[in-house]
């Protein structure tokens, strides 16, 4: 009794601050019960899965963790509709008692129009940041679930997936000679927008009074409140979770109607090849033929998503021969003769040559180093994101068009001068590359050093490790697999820089500053830490490194 009474926010917040709280403490506790719930769910014992997930969801530990990841996450500075933020220790703690099931009643969301890549708009849902920590509060609860009944090749929203791994399986399928040569790309119209409450109120294992209330809470625009009679809303913490098990279900009925089949001939055998690679609302199918997938698949495929109020969007669905190529995640997937190559789309790229040209542009008057600093971050995300696939003749090219656009900054500069000049000021040689565009600086000692933009052609091409697709992120039997993962990942990612990485192994592989896990997916920064009268170099998150620098100038 006692042990129950003590994970209760009324009894184990008394005599207690928000600094004083243990991160790992609270982290063990809920781990706990969520690989308990994953082992119900896996025996059927449903009814314990239900009791389970009220005791995470009225546990301390918990309630701390969703208010922690609410105030130091990106949105930690947007509001809701009552313009209230929780960014003192004080207003955080008082907040965790506030997270209470009896009496809650969120508030409308706050309309967001943001524009899309085709110039089209998306409608972005903005809860109040206590609707976003119950929501966060309640996932925890609601995520053991989603994983273990969750489809293999679904790799959108889930934890320890990303882009790398879906475009993984897609080489996998489809690099063979013996590979399906069509494929189906799929897009669903609206998907967070159009999802029936009716199918989430039967079908999502979780407390059907508080998801109703999210479902119906409305959301305001231009000071005028609006109704919500279908969709889950696009901004929330929990809606990638729901539109995910929206969609889970899709992979089984495809294995169901095109299994293998007994046919007479040499190998008295065939498989119509259907295989499902999802990434939230994008998906493809691959097949044997074109009319298996435009009148067997397709129409199976629409009459799932009916049933839960969605529907493809004719625009973006299209049947392409793999010899054509398409579009995926970013990736151009195209087969040449026998070989297969994933390569950066050319949309993608025009897209961050824009970025890159806007950049440039925007800060056309300041110092080349400030240039540096602010294109640098774009060039390095962009160049991890491809860096798995056969980007090196993108990257050569793209290398090429940006120099060419920071030439012509470094000209206009200087109107007066004579090329060589410029070319002497701005362009540098550094181990054996001419042209690079480079900054000179002297250290401690006057010792010169450069500080150069990153060039893309210089990322070295790796081969992604494949995901046992049927890993579970919440269940014991999978820690050992996922730690050995994460740990090659972030080696891979630090190759070549060995400091770093006894310096990430030394630290237990966390931030020194906020205790969690610093992994490949994580921006990270190093800065100097005094230890006994000393500094020493640590490795932290990207966004605890911008707060405590702000604090400083502050």
């Amino acid at each position: 009794m006692y042990e129950n009474k003590k994970s209760c926010a009324s009894s184990d917040c008394n005599g207690r601050t928000w600094e004083s709280i243990d991160w790992n403490k609270c982290e063990q506790a809920v781990n706990k019960l969520q690989a308990r719930i994953v082992k119900a769910q896996k025996a059927g014992k449903f009814g314990k899965v239900k009791a389970l997930q009220w005791t995470l969801t009225h546990s301390f530990y918990a309630k701390a963790l969703a208010v922690k990841r609410v105030t130091s996450n990106n949105g930690k500075k947007t509001s809701g509709v009552d313009k209230i933020l929780w960014s003192t220790p004080q207003s955080k703690f008082k907040a965790i008692v506030t997270l209470r099931r009896r009496g809650y009643k969120p508030q409308p969301l706050k309309r967001v129009n943001i524009k899309k890549s085709n110039g089209k708009l998306r409608p972005l849902g903005i809860p109040t940041m206590k609707d976003r920590a119950m929501q966060a509060l309640y996932l925890m609860a609601l995520e053991p679930v989603s994983e273990t009944t969750a489809d293999n090749y679904s790799f959108g929203f889930r934890k320890d997936r990303s882009t790398a791994d879906a475009m993984a399986r897609c080489h996998s399928l489809l690099s063979k000679k013996t590979s399906a040569q069509w494929i189906l790309e799929g897009d669903i119209k609206g998907c967070f927008d159009h999802i029936s409450h009716e199918w989430l109120m039967k079908n999502i294992p979780m407390d059907k009074s508080i998801l109703q209330k999210w479902l119906k809470c409305g959301y305001v625009y231009n000071r005028e409140l609006f109704p919500t009679e279908e969709g889950t809303p696009q901004g929330g913490i929990i809606s990638p979770t729901i539109a995910n098990m929206t969609l889970d279900g899709l992979q089984n009925l495809l294995e169901t109607h095109f299994p293998w089949e007994r046919v007479s001939g040499k190998s008295g055998w065939y498989c119509p090849k259907v295989r499902l690679v999802r990434y939230a609302d994008d998906f493809i199918i691959t097949g044997d033929t074109k009319e298996i997938l435009e009148h067997s698949v397709k129409p199976l495929v629409a009459d799932f998503l009916a049933e839960r109020g969605l529907t493809l969007s004719e625009e973006k669905t299209k049947i392409t021969h793999i010899t054509d190529g398409f579009d995926f995640l970013g990736f151009n997937v195209r087969k040449f003769g026998d070989t297969l190559l994933t390569q950066p789309s050319k949309d993608r790229t025009k897209r961050m040559l824009s970025k890159v040209k806007d950049e440039i542009k925007r800060f056309r008057g300041d110092a080349q180093h400030e240039l540096i600093m602010r294109l640098n971050p774009i060039l390095n995300g962009w160049a991890n994101y491809y860096k798995h696939s056969a980007a090196s003749n993108v990257f050569r090219k793209t290398d090429y068009q940006i120099y060419k656009k920071l030439w012509r900054w470094a000209l206009r500069r200087h109107g007066n001068k004579c090329k060589g000049w410029v070319k002497n000021r701005y362009f540098h040689r550094i181990d054996g590359r001419d042209w690079v565009f480079a900054v000179k600086r002297k250290n401690e000692k006057h010792e010169e050093y450069f500080i150069p933009i990153t060039i893309l052609f210089n990322t070295k091409i790796e081969r992604y490790p494949q995901l046992k697709c049927d890993v579970n992120p919440f269940d014991p039997e999978w820690k050992q697999y996922l730690e050995k993962r994460r740990t090659a990942k972030m080696k891979m990612s630090l190759k070549g820089k060995r400091s770093l990485i006894s310096m990430w192994e030394r630290q237990n592989r966390n931030c020194v500053l906020c205790g969690q896990p610093i992994t490949a997916e994580t921006s990270w920064h190093t800065m100097s830490q005094q230890k006994n009268g000393r500094n020493h170099l640590c490795l932290v998150h990207d966004g605890c490194y911008q707060s405590v620098t702000h604090k400083k100038k502050k």
